[in-house]
């Protein structure tokens, strides 16, 4: 069942998404050749203690950190460790906030010194879906009109959608209805109504879109090696239009 927001439940959401963003911006600054992703998970759970916020993916069906750090040819997932960050390395940092019990869910890519240009253009491609995506986000409008917005500008470009994981609705709980695929036809799915919310997330392979999920249980890859990027925001549809509630 897809549950619509009071606008009071996503001026709730807006504070969480606020927290949410401040602090993966903060993260994506400390990246630099060198650093472990252990210390951003660290620094990242001393900010949310700060924010009076709780993590919302430690604890989750048994995920160990607050930080997803996703590298190179790993989608999601990746579990923060004593990895250290090399140069021309790519990583992925999605972090979900629980404030006064609603969630909000971010991700971004960010290059580690150097990085390049093909992977300079994943990281653009990608980021761009999702905002094609978020304007597709309004009243009258389907789900698989966002799906396909996100495909269409991916595939143009000679990148994969994965298309084993998708985005979700959102709000009391981290994962709600509908599923947002990052590939589908126009007109298809779930009208969108005012008051849902939804995470969009695109989830982009250089290469081929299979996946498998490493012996952590957690870490989703490539099949091919080849790199991926993740961007994520969650988004309100709302009589006057999209609206980034993962903003800051």
């Amino acid at each position: 069942m897809i549950v619509c927001k009071s606008a009071a439940e996503i001026e709730k959401m807006r504070q969480s998404g606020r927290v949410t963003r401040q602090v993966l911006t903060e993260t994506a600054q400390l990246v630099r050749p060198g650093v472990t992703t252990l210390e951003l998970d660290r620094f990242v759970e001393r900010r949310l203690q700060e924010f009076g916020a709780q993590p919302a993916f430690k604890g989750y069906r048994g995920y160990p950190n607050c930080l997803c750090t996703s590298v190179n040819d790993e989608i999601v997932h990746g579990i923060p460790s004593h990895r250290r960050l090399r140069e021309g390395d790519i990583v992925g940092l999605d972090l979900g906030v629980v404030i006064d019990g609603y969630y909000s869910d971010a991700a971004l890519t960010v290059p580690v010194g150097e990085i390049s240009e093909s992977l300079k253009k994943l990281l653009q491609v990608t980021k761009e879906s999702v905002a094609l995506a978020i304007e597709e986000a309004r009243l009258g409008h389907r789900v698989g009109d966002l799906s396909a917005a996100i495909q269409r500008h991916v595939e143009r470009h000679g990148f994969s959608v994965v298309r084993d994981l998708c985005g979700h609705g959102i709000g009391r709980q981290l994962h709600e209805e509908p599923q947002v695929p990052n590939f589908g036809r126009p007109g298809h799915g779930p009208a969108l109504k005012e008051g849902m919310v939804v995470a969009i997330e695109a989830m982009v392979n250089a290469g081929d879109y299979a996946m498998r999920v490493a012996d952590d249980h957690w870490t989703a890859l490539t099949v091919d090696g080849s790199y991926s990027a993740h961007f994520e925001d969650v988004v309100a549809v709302t009589r006057n239009g999209p609206e980034i509630l993962t903003r800051i």
